[in-house]
């Protein structure tokens, strides 16, 4: 039998790229209008440029927020300290266009309704330990070691802008090995481009991607363009919600489209789509599907999500249709019910809004949780 062999790819980039700070600064005010008042309502937009951080949206809350402050201090943490990066917390403007959230959803959303119409959708895989896929699970953990390096100051020239991909061969539906990875960080204008390739695939990938799945002619594109001096919201401007392939599955399975930065938990965009990963996850775990995606849809204003679905390669209707019925007595899928059962009303969301939302064990991260598995077994085994 002839092998079927192809190449899957996906990207991460790390908290210091513009659209990514501006999902921490949006999520960074969410938090904040959460930690004074569990029940905000909050929506909002954060777009940074050259020397400006913009802030607009709308909210309900009973806190009292500094936005400047909050914004001046995400940035400062990102690592935008110093003014020869081109972009720095101290200098740069921010501007505050929030404004009071519409009577008109409040009324939908008071009486346990979804705060807006939509789908969202949710995936597992059980070929990585994450239940993620592979390509966007090692993808995060580059961009992720880039930054850790860079905050330790071991590699002094790195700078916090910066993008990882990784291109994955699948064999027969299984991935194999690790065929190309790019690598694309900020870095200071006095390093040679020859130590800053070489250190880059010594420090950065090799740790994270073991030799066993390295392909024999794995290729490296290390900073590709040949320089990478200036970037950050100076090289290229960011906004939240830009990045929505990054915050999931990095491509794999379907996306509903809407953002989650800057959202308080009633709106399903956020916690439907958290919500849909909890159950995709479990539905792997229980050992029911090699891997799952899962649908949810709502209507604004309605509790009950509209439909439910649950499919996968090799899911014949019959189960799909089964495990829909699992789904819908073992979960909780009306947003009320869901923001209680993974604890939502918290200010856990700035952790969220730089290296994925979903396939990272934290604490904080509830929809993570395979506690369900068993639950869902048993009541598959009573149709």
């Amino acid at each position: 039998m002839s092998e079927n062999r192809y190449l899957f790819t996906s990207e991460s980039v790390t908290e210091g790229h513009p659209d990514k700070m501006a999902d921490q600064i949006s999520d960074g005010i969410l938090d904040e209008m959460i930690r004074q008042d569990s029940h905000s309502r909050v929506a909002v937009e954060t777009l940074v440029t050259t020397g400006m951080a913009f802030v607009a949206g709308e909210v309900t809350t009973k806190g009292f927020v500094n936005i400047p402050k909050i914004v001046r201090a995400v940035i400062k943490d990102i690592g935008y300290e110093d003014a020869s990066y081109g972009y720095d917390y101290k200098t740069c403007a921010v501007v505050n266009a929030i404004d009071e959230q519409s009577p008109d959803i409040a009324m939908g959303v008071d009486t346990g309704g979804a705060g807006d119409q939509g789908m969202m959708f949710g995936y597992a895989t059980d070929e990585t330990e994450e239940y993620m896929p592979m390509s966007i699970a090692l993808a995060h953990k580059l961009t992720q070691r880039l930054t850790r390096i860079r905050r330790k100051g071991l590699l002094p020239w790195l700078r916090p802008d910066g993008k990882s991909q990784v291109t994955t061969e699948y064999v027969n539906g299984k991935p194999d090995k690790v065929k190309v990875v790019v690598i694309s960080t900020q870095h200071s204008a006095d390093v040679p481009m020859k130590e800053l390739r070489q250190e880059i695939i010594s420090k950065i990938i090799e740790p994270i991607i073991p030799e066993q799945l390295r392909a024999d002619d794995i290729v490296y594109h290390i900073n590709p363009t040949g320089r990478f001096v200036v970037g950050g919201p100076q090289a290229d401007c960011g906004l939240t919600g830009r990045k929505i392939i990054v915050d999931t599955y990095g491509g794999y399975g379907a996306h509903g489209g809407g953002a989650f930065s800057g959202k308080d938990p009633t709106k399903v965009d956020r916690s439907a789509s958290y919500m849909a990963r909890y159950i995709a996850k479990n539905l792997v775990a229980s050992g029911l599907v090699n891997h799952a995606e899962v649908q949810l849809a709502y209507a604004i204003g309605v509790a009950e999500p509209v439909s439910v679905m649950v499919e996968g390669n090799g899911i014949s209707m019959e189960k799909s249709s089964k495990l829909v019925k699992v789904v819908r007595k073992v979960f909780p899928l009306t947003p009320r019910a869901i923001i209680k059962h993974l604890d939502l009303r918290r200010p856990i969301f700035r952790k969220t809004a730089a290296y994925g939302h979903f396939g990272r064990e934290l604490d904080e991260f509830t929809w993570e949780r395979t506690d369900l598995a068993e639950s869902i077994r048993k009541e598959y085994e009573k149709l």
